[in-house]
């Protein structure tokens, strides 16, 4: 197909809970409270990507949606009843601000939902995901590896990335950096194009590797600037890994990582707000941008 562009917006660029969070007076969301305009607001994670301008993919449905919807031009319904530009939707996993959003989707909107097996008999399994009624909301599960087009001129691989259960699936002791269908990046590509979206991930590897020297621009995990940063804000008692997430910065973290990637677009999502890169121009922000990565904010829109 000619004229497809690969475009993309991002819906939410914070983790779950949002920037500030509703319980937190952390460093970074006492900021955010007080208006400085050094931290912006960000709803939880969720991204938006079309080939044509009309027809948008999610993946994600955060519980932020509506506001996200609203925020959005490009998601508004149009005509005289009721429709939407929004087709599709694509949960990474089962996390709840992954997949809470789909909750306000439920008007009897004609839309698709794919996801992988996994996370589907997940969502199958709390009834309260009925009322996406099954005579329009169609449930396809997609297998990993498996391309598809949940929308013309737009193909999507689903691949696994190291990662854990969701929280409020926890049992016992947790495999932090399990790789199966628990955990999914996706592979975007349209118009020439190729973006990865990987809003989780424990760990690096040699297949996560070379899907990204191969993309032209990569979103990926930034919840944490360091691994000990929730220990150390005293928000928590877990590090990043045991999260289930690559820091930022330090070893094995995501730009040491990502060194060898100067020609790929970087872009940092799913930020904590206890994450101090979230002020602009702080010694945390400047270390990031000078290690090449944008930090992603609600409403950057990419062109891939």
């Amino acid at each position: 197909m000619n004229g497809l562009e690969l475009r993309a917006i991002v819906l939410g660029s914070g983790a779950g809970g949002g920037v500030p969070q509703w319980n937190c007076r952390c460093r970074v969301c006492r900021l955010a409270w007080s208006g400085d305009l050094r931290v912006r607001h960000r709803t939880q994670s969720s991204l938006a990507v079309s080939v044509d301008g009309d027809r948008w993919l999610l993946l994600n449905a955060s519980p932020d949606l509506r506001r996200q919807i609203t925020d959005t031009p490009a998601l508004h319904p149009r005509g005289e009843d009721r429709q939407s530009p929004i087709v599709a939707v694509l949960p990474t996993n089962a996390d709840v601000d992954h997949v809470a959003g789909l909750l306000t989707l439920r008007e009897r909107q004609p839309l698709v939902l794919h996801a992988t097996r996994s996370t589907l008999d997940t969502l199958a399994a709390n009834r309260i995901f009925d009322v996406l009624a099954a005579d329009v909301v169609e449930r396809r599960a997609v297998g990993l590896g498996e391309v598809f087009e949940p929308l013309p001129g737009l193909s999507i691989e689903l691949f696994a990335v190291p990662g854990k259960v969701p929280l409020w699936l926890e049992e016992g002791d947790v495999v932090t950096d399990l790789v199966g269908e628990g955990t999914v990046g996706v592979a975007v590509e349209g118009g020439g194009r190729r973006l990865l979206y990987v809003p989780g991930c424990a760990r690096m590897t040699p297949s996560l590797e070379a899907r990204i020297a191969a993309a032209h621009v990569v979103l990926f995990d930034g919840t944490l600037f360091d691994d000990e940063e929730m220990i150390r804000e005293g928000l928590g008692t877990k590090t990043g890994r045991r999260m289930g997430h690559m820091p930022m910065t330090g070893p094995g973290s995501s730009t040491e990582a990502f060194a060898a990637f100067a020609g790929v677009r970087k872009i940092f999502v799913h930020i904590n707000n206890s994450n101090p890169a979230l002020i602009e121009g702080s010694p945390e922000a400047d270390r990031i941008d000078a290690a090449g990565w944008d930090v992603a904010f609600d409403g950057m829109e990419i062109v891939a």
